[in-house]
């Protein structure tokens, strides 16, 4: 491939912006560079030139990238005046993440359930919560509301003051910025679908 054409390939990647919206992203996730090279085995300094647009990413980066975001692919390329109204997540395609990256005994652990879906109104996930300690998780908050329904396992939940135990087949709903933590007493752990709203307005 000539000169020309190498120009003409960057020229119409640049029209995308895949780093602003990597960027854009990532600040909107509250996700620090050196968290999402921990998640993704990218470097800080790749990740950043990937953003200032210094670097093109290939494929299988930017599908690591949309995966810990829990966005779809699509969502670097769409003009946005096309929304993915249906998509299908097979069990196989999911990857399972801890709660942090740097984790050595993780609280909980997750799976995207619907990430290639773009610009949704919720996000769905997969979770595993080990035997632990109330004293042994990390309280976390975030803006919006969550609902979790329990598949198995006993699980904890500790908010407003209160610790709440769910079996399987029980659900809570509730506003996730206050601060919140969960534990499972299970010898097997706990098994829960987790729905994620943002704040509204």
């Amino acid at each position: 491939m000539g000169d020309n054409a190498d120009k003409t390939v960057q020229r119409i990647l640049s029209t995308y912006e895949i780093g602003a919206r990597l960027r854009a992203l990532r600040l909107r996730k509250k996700i620090a560079l050196v968290d999402l090279g921990k998640h993704t085995g990218l470097s800080a300094s790749m990740l950043s030139q990937l953003e200032t647009g210094k670097m093109v990413p290939t494929l299988p980066t930017l599908v690591r990238i949309a995966m810990v975001f829990d966005v779809g692919l699509e969502y670097f390329f769409d003009d946005r005046s096309r929304r993915k109204t249906f998509t299908v997540v097979r069990r196989g395609e999911r990857i399972r993440f801890p709660d942090r990256a740097d984790a050595e005994s993780p609280s909980w652990f997750f799976e995207c359930l619907a990430f290639s879906a773009t610009e949704k109104d919720m996000q769905a996930y997969l979770a595993e919560f080990p035997l632990r300690e109330p004293q042994d998780v990390r309280p976390h908050s975030h803006d919006g509301s969550e609902f979790i329904y329990v598949t198995s396992g006993q699980l904890f939940i500790s908010c407003h003051g209160e610790d709440y135990e769910l079996s399987p087949g029980d659900s809570v709903y509730f506003d996730s910025s206050e601060s919140h933590s969960y534990w499972s007493t299970s010898a097997d752990g706990a098994q829960a679908v987790v729905v994620t709203t943002a704040a509204k307005g």
